[in-house]
């Protein structure tokens, strides 16, 4: 049998994944220096760790940022792959490159939560957006993904367990009333790099158990324009033959979904679940009603 032979980017498709890469790390450049840094917000991973090392030594935050992030940057050229690293290195040169040019720059705001939270909103974007691209910007995430392969730890848990000590440690750096400032921002980031990967349409697999599954599955098809799947089941405790309707929607027809399931059986069984990637057939999720 031969081995499967992974199709190369397009010339387009190569600069397009650069260009996101250079966008997402000036983001986070932005981020660290108009709003994070200037008033003592760290970000979790190896950019917290280089936040405190160029405030305790007085070295410009671009070598710390660089130089932390290459050892882990060889591990994921040997562990996850020659393209996750080279982007990965396109990502830090930038961020490293911009966080030098930046760092003279007077910041936007001296109220801390509004730096915290706008410089959590902007950290988010560019995390998510290098992330999509194929990239990263911290090892800290090389490390969890090696973490994962030889412990039950997840690695979002990984993540949050080295976070958690990393951000505890800006107490005894700068203030314990910044350590929680930097909370904020981290939590901020976290969730706007959720938003920025799976987009505000959020993909949702849908089960429906009904006797009138093929009125609710032509509905769905004819008011939402969406494909549904027939399966057969039987009922683990009955024993009898069951229909099940499987389909997929973003999460701005989940409500849509639920009414007409509810007008056409409201005794219907109805199980919504989120999805992280969906690919092939004939879902589109630019297909928004």
């Amino acid at each position: 049998m031969k081995p499967v032979r992974h199709s190369k980017l397009t010339p387009f498709e190569i600069i397009r994944r650069i260009a996101f890469i250079m966008l997402g790390a000036v983001l986070v450049a932005v981020a660290l220096e108009i709003f994070l840094v200037n008033n003592s917000i760290i970000d979790g991973g190896v950019t917290g760790i280089s936040i405190m090392s160029s405030y305790l030594s007085g070295v410009p935050l671009g070598i710390f940022l660089f130089v932390l992030n290459l050892p882990f940057l060889l591990i994921g050229y040997k562990t996850i792959g020659k393209t996750f690293a080279l982007s990965t290195l396109l990502g830090i040169i930038t961020l490293s490159v911009t966080t030098s040019l930046l760092h003279h720059v007077q910041p936007f705001t001296s109220e801390t939560l509004l730096a915290a939270v706008f410089g959590g909103i902007l950290l988010g974007m560019g995390t998510g957006i290098v992330v999509r691209a194929g990239g990263a910007l911290d090892g800290t995430e090389i490390v969890a993904i090696l973490v994962n392969k030889k412990t039950p730890f997840s690695v979002g848990e990984t993540v949050m367990f080295i976070n958690f000590f990393i951000l505890g440690s800006a107490g005894f750096v700068y203030t314990w009333d910044r350590a929680m400032f930097s909370l904020i921002a981290y939590y901020i980031a976290f969730k706007v790099i959720d938003l920025t990967i799976e987009g505000f349409d959020e993909s949702k697999s849908v089960w429906i158990i009904s006797d009138n599954f093929r009125e609710i599955g032509s509905a769905i098809v004819d008011r939402l324009g969406r494909g549904v799947t027939y399966l057969h089941g039987e009922g683990g405790y009955t024993g009898d033959e069951k229909s099940v309707i499987f389909c997929v929607i973003t999460r701005l027809e989940e409500a849509k979904l639920k009414s007409i399931v509810n007008d056409l059986d409201p005794s219907a069984f109805l199980a919504v679940g989120n999805i992280h990637d969906v690919k092939g057939g004939r879902f589109k999720k630019k297909d928004i009603h």
